[in-house]
């Protein structure tokens, strides 16, 4: 796995079922930048504590609220538009790398906030998914095994 977070971001997102799983979580209302960096958390061994994940939330809430559910929301909103339309289809997909580039300052901001934690203390690094993905219903617990499953193997 990658060091940096983007890195192992983008490696986590390719492998199989991942990204569908990812989908459904954040279908769940899990944040997906907040999810990839749990992850990162485990496999880096930082052990997880409840501040440690409202720190993080913090850092999530306003970028998520102000500049990618925003630009997420429109992309979606022209879905439908931008099949018939080449021009339209045109802006979304500036759209679409905008919101990707407002995910990867995310990530940065995450990391950048987890950067000083200890890590490499397996015995308390399990928790993290669980703890991010504490408020999803059951399809989104299946999502989460199946996420976990994508990554690990286990």
């Amino acid at each position: 796995m990658s060091s940096d977070l983007w890195s192992f971001s983008l490696d986590v997102y390719a492998r199989p079922g991942a990204e569908q799983a990812c989908l459904q979580l954040q279908s769940a209302g899990t944040n997906v930048c907040l999810l990839l960096c749990g992850m990162w958390l485990e496999q880096r061994g930082v052990v997880f504590s409840e501040p440690r994940l409202r720190q993080l939330r913090e850092v999530v809430e306003g970028w998520d609220v102000g500049v990618i559910q925003p630009l997420r929301a429109l992309r979606t909103q022209w879905k439908a538009g931008a099949a018939g339309d080449t021009d339209l289809h045109g802006l979304r997909e500036k759209l679409k790398a905008l919101e990707l580039e407002g995910e990867r300052i995310l990530l940065l901001r995450l990391e950048k906030t987890a950067q000083q934690w200890p890590q490499n203390d397996r015995a308390g690094s399990t928790a993290w998914l669980e703890g991010v993905a504490a408020d999803t219903t059951n399809v989104g617990r299946d999502a989460l095994h199946q996420l976990r499953v994508a990554v690990t193997g286990t």
